[in-house]
């Protein structure tokens, strides 16, 4: 019988691919998308080429300073119309095989299929968005949506890797736990103050340890993690956005604390209009401050009855705001107001 698997497709490289695809005499060079394209400008960068990242340049780091790590790279604006277009006719593609597609954002997607051949059905599934994208993607094969996931770090670049139970631990137990999706830098390090470094020491770790030091949730959580445990469930449920936000990356810092106030009062309503597109009132809102040089720091509120008035949400984010105690200068304001996820089930 044809077994249950999961297969994760990942585009690579995406929004620069795109770049790439869009002006041909950019392949083979060093690109980099962010902001406004303009390196001597605040913003971060969105993402980076394949060229740019053996430069030390990833996602989230700052436009001048991914200009001084690889200052002959080519920086091109955000283009989320395009991005968009191509993603949708990426899915459209998924949703042609016989096959269940769960979509995780523009440039991801979990399938859950029954076949005796995983493997064939990845290359044929590359083949395919190739053709009507122009894309290349990576494909994890899993028994599960951890397993499939973390396995397409494996597949990378244009490949498929399939990692199950049966060699999860060949694979998995010598990597440190930052190989494992939701264990990062800092998780990491407090990891290893307890002697416990790599993913096969996590996996055997004692629950109650964990549970001491991370909470009881967390801790025993970090070790299923490191055991490759995880859901098998892929929902074909459209996508559902979970927040609406918006920001601003201000070119000189910000002091006066009216002029804080007062952008924070127009990111607000911005969001308003985006809630009320939505269609799903707001309940929650929450305030992202990056402080100079770059410390960032958010704070949220539950909103008391979810609402979409402009008004009432822009009265929470000013009270949000209150709650930063830093006084340092402000080079980055957002606001971001969150639905309630039953809602939309």
């Amino acid at each position: 019988m044809p077994g249950e698997w999961i297969l994760h497709v990942d585009l690579d490289q995406f929004i620069a691919a795109v770049e790439v695809a869009r002006h041909p005499d950019l392949r083979g060079r060093p690109v980099i998308v962010g902001g406004t394209g303009d390196p001597a400008q605040r913003a971060v960068v969105a993402t980076a080429s394949y060229e740019a990242r053996e430069f030390g340049v990833h996602s989230g780091m700052p436009l001048r300073t991914a200009a001084k790590r690889c200052p002959d790279a080519v920086f091109l604006p955000v283009d989320k119309p395009a991005y968009e277009e191509v993603s949708q006719r990426v899915m459209a593609t998924l949703r042609r095989f016989p096959v269940v597609v769960e979509v995780l954002g523009w440039d991801e997607a979990f399938v859950g299929v029954s076949t005796d051949d995983p493997e064939a059905l990845a290359a044929r599934i590359q083949r395919a968005v190739t053709e009507e994208s122009g894309m290349s993607c990576s494909v994890g094969i899993g028994d599960n949506r951890l397993r499939a996931k973390t396995a397409t770090g494996f597949a990378k670049p244009s490949g498929v890797f399939r990692l199950t139970q049966d060699n999860w631990s060949k694979v998995m137990d010598g990597r440190s736990t930052e190989a494992l999706q939701g264990i990062g830098r800092r998780t990491a390090k407090k990891l290893a103050e307890l002697g416990i470094d790599t993913v096969g020491l996590l996996a055997a770790a004692d629950r109650d340890r964990l549970a001491a030091r991370f909470g009881p949730t967390m801790g025993p959580w970090y070790r299923l993690l490191a055991r490759g445990l995880g859901d098998r469930e892929v929902t074909a449920t459209p996508y559902v956005p979970r927040s609406r936000s918006r920001e601003t990356t201000f070119q000189q810092n910000l002091t006066d604390p009216a002029e804080i106030a007062g952008e924070v009062a127009a990111l607000a309503f911005r969001v308003a209009d985006d809630v009320v597109a939505e269609g799903r009132p707001a309940a929650r809102v929450a305030v992202k401050v990056r402080f100079a040089p770059f410390v960032t720091q958010t704070r949220s509120m539950t909103l008391e009855n979810p609402t979409s008035d402009a008004e009432v949400l822009r009265e929470a984010a000013l009270t949000v705001l209150g709650r930063f105690e830093d006084n340092r200068p402000v080079r980055l304001l957002g606001v971001r107001a969150e639905f309630d996820v039953t809602e939309a089930t």
